[in-house]
């Protein structure tokens, strides 16, 4: 994608960008606070799910009439359900940069299921090797653990990727490495392995390599490459529901020569060529790997969502963000009482997500969670965020300490899990937005708030103490 050079070019990107907030759906929603007023909503939980684009909405509703089954129907809606739907596996494609030829796009729920269809479909066993990294989602780690012997790479104490721990397992294991799964993004502290630089080295040792692009795929341009490069991605894994359009798709993009051999884990419709009561004949893939009737819906999408990240073009993504990130961990720096957890570097702000864990001083995350939401409207998330590992290890928590909130939560006392609390970005969210922030936990970090907060035992969640809002005022069935 091309860069922007210059002031002219600069001046573009931002008028492009900023026009993209207002195409936002319920960017302007308002939502009750504690002392009676409404508030413009500001959303900074995007690592987690964000929000839809108004033109993924209209072209979604624009479908709608023409809903109907895709494949092997013959009425006419199901001929344009099923075109919409191979246009989207197309497009999908051509986004992350797959061959025709040598990649195959398979569509499912998200993120997590498609890992666990590549855990299954790798055909490893117990004698096979794994090496995932300290930082993964659990998404990228409890799936191999069915599979294979799985070993962690370590981070240092800022939660980077230690590259030099990877030689050493590649070595240990030399011959019985038979895939790297790596996260290109963290979804706790934004921190970036360089995943081609990986897969240079995990091709090097003759394994493959597995990218969850779930948290990096918003946010920086992510291309499969040739075969023949030794720097090339075998399967990367995305979520359609982090790249701004709804409806629970995601996709598993991977080799061809994979899933043209062996057995899919669900079987049935639309699997097959030939059923016999003794014999299956399989299907090609993608069909092989989407079993059943496939989320049409979602798969137009998805792919309209991305036709619309292409149009902004993700270097421009990418510079907002960056320049986002670095003005955030500038202001939150000076606010007495709040720590960043990870690399707290400015300067460094070109090199990571915009995804930053802070704790407050002396308070419990899910308290600080919960007034940014209830005095303020600000929606951050707070926790280990599915990467329990990874946060406890950045927390520096003990093997004491570990041992007793595992022994608590498991008699169904959450009160004292560790945790922090994480603002993340999406390409709408503004430098306005990050003042709010700031002001408000300047003085949450102070004391300065008004209610008073109850802590619920078996959620660990914290609540303003005689305050309910009625939910159903602004949304029911």
């Amino acid at each position: 994608m091309p860069k922007v050079t210059n002031p002219s070019q600069q001046s573009e990107a931002s008028a492009r960008l900023a026009s993209v907030r207002q195409r936002i759906v319920g960017i302007d929603v308002e939502v009750p606070l504690l002392d009676g007023a409404k508030r413009t909503y500001i959303f900074f939980d995007n690592a987690a799910s964000t929000p839809i684009l108004r033109e993924v909405l209209d072209t979604v509703n624009k479908f709608m009439p023409w809903y109907s089954s895709v494949h092997r129907g013959s009425g006419f809606k199901s001929q344009i359900a099923t075109q919409a739907y191979e246009d989207a596996r197309r497009v999908v494609g051509e986004f992350f940069g797959a061959s025709k030829n040598d990649h195959v796009v398979i569509f499912g729920k998200n993120t997590t299921e498609a890992i666990n269809k590549l855990s299954y479909r790798l055909s490893l066993s117990k004698k096979d090797v794994v090496l995932i990294s300290l930082l993964e989602h659990h998404s990228n780690d409890l799936p191999w653990r069915q599979t294979a012997e799985v070993h962690h790479i370590k981070v240092d104490s800022t939660g980077n990727l230690v590259e030099k721990d990877l030689d050493r397992l590649l070595a240990k294991f030399q011959g019985r490495v038979k895939l790297v799964a790596i996260s290109g993004g963290s979804n706790v502290t934004g921190n970036m392995p360089d995943i081609h630089a990986i897969a240079a080295k995990a091709h090097a040792a003759g394994a493959q390599i597995a990218v969850d692009c779930a948290q990096l795929a918003p946010h920086r341009q992510v291309k499969m490459g040739d075969l023949n490069d030794p720097e090339h991605l075998d399967y990367i894994t995305v979520s359609a529901h982090k790249l701004y359009a709804p409806f629970g798709t995601g996709a598993l993009i991977g080799r061809r020569d994979t899933f043209e051999r062996g057995v899919p884990e669900l079987c049935g419709g639309g699997t097959i060529d030939v059923v016999t009561t003794d014999r299956v004949e399989w299907t090609a893939p993608p069909d092989r790997d989407e079993a059943g009737s496939p989320n049409v819906v979602g798969a137009i999408a998805m792919a309209k969502s991305l036709k619309i990240l292409a149009g902004i073009s993700m270097s421009e993504i990418s510079a907002h963000e960056t320049e986002l990130t670095r003005y955030t961990l500038r202001k939150l720096s000076s606010v007495k009482g709040v720590t960043i957890l990870g690399d707290a570097d400015p300067r460094q702000a070109a090199s990571r997500l915009g995804v930053i864990p802070f704790r407050v001083r002396g308070m419990h995350n899910g308290l600080v969670a919960a007034i940014l939401s209830t005095e303020w409207g600000i929606g951050v998330r707070n926790g280990c965020f599915c990467a329990h590992p990874y946060v406890t290890h950045l927390l520096e928590v003990s093997e004491a300490g570990l041992e007793k909130f595992r022994e608590e939560v498991l008699a169904g006392d959450r009160r004292h899990m560790p945790g922090v609390v994480r603002v993340s970005f999406g390409m709408y969210n503004t430098k306005e937005e990050v003042d709010v922030l700031a002001e408000a936990l300047s003085c949450i970090a102070s004391g300065n708030y008004q209610g008073a907060y109850r802590q619920e035992k078996t959620t660990g969640d914290y609540a303003a103490v005689g305050w309910e809002p009625n939910l159903e005022k602004y949304f029911t069935l």
